[in-house]
């Protein structure tokens, strides 16, 4: 099976993964202090990512990885965590999902400056226009929000796009699993005492919803999906690979109708028909990704 191909099949199970984030983290806000989800995903994560290093004696980054991964870490483990969980005490997950139909195209524009990936112009043509039809439609679903949760929302997407290119370009080196464990490790000093100190003030009073809501963004939001996704990045092109989080709004509305009890419609349908094609065009006029000294792991 030819890397590309290998790389689009790991991004696909990291987007499935990341699908269920934002309703859980809903779940989990509605209990949960936000500040205390945001620390308590990055903490728990981190501790299991260190087990994992600890056990594979794996070799240290270099002085200048570290730096990338303190940059990594901003965004994907502060950032996007953080600006989504104060958003969503006052927004829906439908609306949310407005503007994650965005982060494909921003992920894409990062990978661009930063893995000096140059995609064609009709991939370009095709990512516009699956990033429009996907903002379009959960637009249109659910209108609510205000000034300021889009605005928490439009700094989640541009950290997020960030974290993502960046992690992506360092998988190259150091293997996908080993940059977000390494990356959640380098935030434990920060996340932990973080943790210990918004703790809730009576736990036995929290919803178990809203537990169970932390559970799954601290192990497959914050580890898991990231090392699919991050081996997917490397393998695939970041910009190429980047396209598939087009679906990501539809399989979030399906969990959220599960889990939330919002409807699915026949449009829905119709429009992720439409977004599917568009990463199919995304895939096939991509350019092939920047080749690197070792492979992805």
């Amino acid at each position: 099976m030819q890397a590309s191909t290998r790389g689009w099949i790991n991004g696909a199970i990291g987007v499935a993964i990341f699908s269920g984030s934002l309703p859980a983290t809903r779940v989990a806000v509605l209990g949960l202090d936000p500040l205390f989800v945001t620390a308590g995903r990055a903490a728990l994560a981190g501790l299991l990512a260190l087990i994992l290093l600890v056990v594979n004696q794996n070799q240290r980054p270099t002085r200048a990885e570290w730096r990338t991964l303190a940059l990594v870490a901003l965004g994907v483990v502060v950032g996007f965590p953080l600006c989504t969980a104060l958003a969503l005490r006052t927004i829906t997950s439908a609306h949310s999902l407005v503007f994650i139909g965005l982060l494909p195209l921003a992920t894409a524009i990062f990978g661009t400056w930063l893995g000096g990936e140059r995609p064609s112009r009709a991939f370009w043509a095709f990512a516009v226009l699956g990033a429009a039809s996907v903002a379009g439609f959960a637009f249109s679903q659910d209108g609510s929000g205000s000034l300021g949760a889009d605005a928490l929302m439009m700094g989640a997407i541009l950290s997020c796009g960030y974290g993502y290119a960046e992690g992506g370009r360092l998988s190259r080196r150091l293997g996908g699993w080993q940059v977000i464990c390494w990356v959640l490790v380098l935030s434990l000093p920060i996340s932990v005492p973080l943790m210990g100190l918004w703790w809730p003030a009576d736990p036995a009073m929290v919803p178990m919803s809203a537990w169970l809501g932390l559970a799954y963004v601290a192990l497959f939001s914050m580890l898991i999906g990231f090392v699919f996704w991050y081996r997917g990045l490397a393998l695939g092109g970041i910009a190429a690979v980047g396209q598939l989080q087009l679906l990501q709004p539809f399989l979030g509305l399906l969990l959220s109708a599960w889990l939330l009890g919002e409807s699915v419609t026949v449009t829905m349908v119709v429009v992720t028909v439409f977004v599917v094609a568009c990463v199919a065009g995304a895939k096939y006029t991509a350019a092939t990704p920047v080749a690197t000294s070792a492979p992805a792991r």
